[in-house]
């Protein structure tokens, strides 16, 4: 026989797990880099809300009292979710949505197993469930592994994100070159890094400015500052630092064309930039254009074969 009260025990936490799934979909659409990317995380923020429709009438169904303190509670959780991670890099948020979306993926493959023998409705919404947060783990999966890559994800970091990120790369930075030589390089990332920290504090008052002026700092004295140690430790022949130093300035998109690994970029037409990119195999080059793309020319041809390119060598690396 079906045990009905665990069945409605479980249908109330997919109800309060699902309400704060629909809320974190809807603030995640602000983070989207692209279009396509936002009008996936609307859609998804209204199949949670169907869902969770769904969700409520098989409550009903069951004479099952409407819970008005989960309903509180779930836009509570939603809420505390999206202010702490103002305060954790873009990663460990990222990371959050996936455990987010697996408990969910879990508890409906129970609720399934439960209503194996009834409700007939129940057990179908069950099946359902199953397959869309499946769906949504492995699009999670796939966002972190280009992020572990390098990037860009499709999402975006918010303001804050970006800041602290910026600010602990700037701090380990002198860590991972340690080659003789660097004391100028060294100096030029520390003014930097005192720019980054003035923004992340002026940051502390919540004001869209401070954040366009992050982006600012992080957009022009880092990249410069980074070019120029890179200048540095070649001239003195430090050339693990260089390379070092090369690489961060790849990942940040800050190289010029010149230093793109496809020989004359800027003079290809879209359909010969992108088959270029299609042929690139590692995530560090096809980061390197399509940093350089979005930067600037913006074509939508060449931005959608990179991404594309981008998230199949991503999973290739991470599955290796």
């Amino acid at each position: 026989m079906t045990d009905t009260a665990a069945v409605v025990a479980q249908l109330r936490v997919l109800e309060q797990l699902t309400r704060t799934e629909n809320r974190i979909a809807r603030l995640r659409t602000v983070q989207a880099r692209t279009d396509e990317t936002r009008r996936e995380l609307t859609d998804n923020a209204r199949r949670a809300e169907d869902r969770l429709g769904r969700i409520q009438d098989a409550l009903r169904e069951l004479d099952a009292v409407p819970d008005l303190v989960g309903a509180v509670g779930g836009r509570i959780l939603a809420f505390v979710k999206s202010q702490v991670e103002q305060a954790q890099r873009f990663d460990e948020a990222l990371l959050g949505d996936l455990a987010l979306e697996r408990q969910l993926q879990d508890r409906a493959r129970y609720l399934q197993a439960l209503t194996a023998s009834g409700p007939e409705r129940v057990h179908r919404l069950a099946g359902e469930l199953v397959e869309a947060h499946t769906e949504t783990v492995e699009w999670l999966t796939t966002v972190l592994a280009e992020e572990a890559v390098g990037g860009p994800a499709p999402l975006r970091a918010t303001p804050l994100q970006v800041v602290r990120g910026a600010v602990t790369d700037a701090v380990r930075l002198p860590a991972r070159l340690g080659a003789v030589g660097l004391n100028r390089a060294g100096h030029e990332l520390t003014r930097a890094g005192e720019r980054v920290r003035r923004t992340a504090s002026a940051l502390g008052d919540g004001a869209d400015r401070a954040g366009r002026d992050a982006a600012d700092v992080l957009g022009s004295g880092l990249d410069a500052a980074l070019e120029r140690a890179e200048d540095i430790a070649r001239r003195e022949r430090a050339g693990d630092a260089a390379r070092a130093l090369h690489d961060t300035r790849r990942s940040r998109g800050a190289l010029g064309a010149g230093e793109l690994p496809v020989d004359g970029y800027d003079d290809l037409s879209v359909p010969d930039a992108a088959r270029a990119v299609r042929e690139l195999d590692t995530p560090e080059d096809v980061q390197a254009v399509l940093r350089y793309e979005e930067q600037h020319k913006n074509r939508a041809g060449v931005l959608t074969a990179a991404r594309t390119r981008h998230a199949e060598v991503a999973r290739e690396t991470v599955a290796h």
